[in-house]
């Protein structure tokens, strides 16, 4: 039997990269699939490769509306969630003196905020035994230039894991967290340098990891398939860190 036959996943930012991945190995193991994202070409594009049966829905992360009328939908449809893969997330990595308010408050909104209201809104579709994974990064452990307020972010994410877990432990909810390392990801393209910086720091990148490789967004999706497993029932509050050996 498939390790989500009869069951719903939710996976935010599930239209492309690490997100889609995920969303697609739950559908392979037999979840019924709902994802998230704000571009609708994605979306659709999404759609195409997980299945017709999957559930697309343009929201974003930063807007509690658009998180409520999201979680509408996924009950409308689903009635429930069993495991919801909260991976919606900016990267900006900017100089520290050239952070802007503007700039500050768009990570924040969209790493922590939106992932603190992601889980609140799903709990009243969550049942005992369900099971939330954050999507954080190394970022959260380690310095690197430009990346202050975007690893600031990802560092709340990891301890809410921990915290959130403490406050759902009585509901049978677990909460776990994975942080990934350099993963071939669209990312790259999103964060306005040009593809021969691009170049560079993949290769930079690489280099800097144990297996002189980037990650691919389905290792990232195994570990997030696991801890949202019933294989990992006694698996609360803890981070996988999956960089390649990139951290030590």
């Amino acid at each position: 039997m498939k390790r989500f036959e009869g069951k719903v996943a939710m996976v935010t930012g599930g239209n492309s990269g690490i997100g889609l991945a995920a969303a697609k190995a739950f559908a392979r193991e037999g979840a019924q699939v709902a994802i998230t994202g704000r571009d609708e070409q994605t979306l659709k594009n999404a759609e195409n490769e997980i299945g017709s049966s999957a559930l697309t829905i343009r929201a974003d992360a930063a807007r509690i509306a658009d998180l409520d009328a999201a979680m509408a939908k996924v009950r409308d449809r689903f009635k429930r969630i069993d495991a919801l893969f909260v991976n919606a997330g900016i990267g900006r990595f900017v100089p520290m003196a050239e952070v802007t308010e503007a700039v500050f408050d768009e990570i924040v909104t969209v790493n922590l905020k939106g992932a603190f209201f992601t889980v609140q809104k799903a709990l009243p579709l969550m049942a005992r035994g369900s099971a939330v994974v954050l999507n954080a990064s190394i970022n959260a452990h380690i310095g690197l230039p430009g990346t202050t307020v975007y690893g600031a972010t990802k560092a709340a994410v990891v301890n809410m894991a921990k915290t959130m877990s403490a406050d759902l432990a009585e509901r049978g909810i677990r909460v776990n967290v994975v942080s990934p390392g350099p993963i071939e990801t669209p990312i790259f393209d999103r964060v306005g340098i040009s593809s021969e910086q691009s170049r560079q720091t993949k290769e930079w990148l690489q280099s800097q990891t144990l297996v002189k490789r980037m990650g691919q967004p389905e290792e990232i999706a195994e570990a997030v398939l696991y801890l949202s497993s019933d294989a990992a029932s006694f698996i609360v509050g803890t981070e996988i860190v999956i960089d390649g050996g990139m951290t030590i």
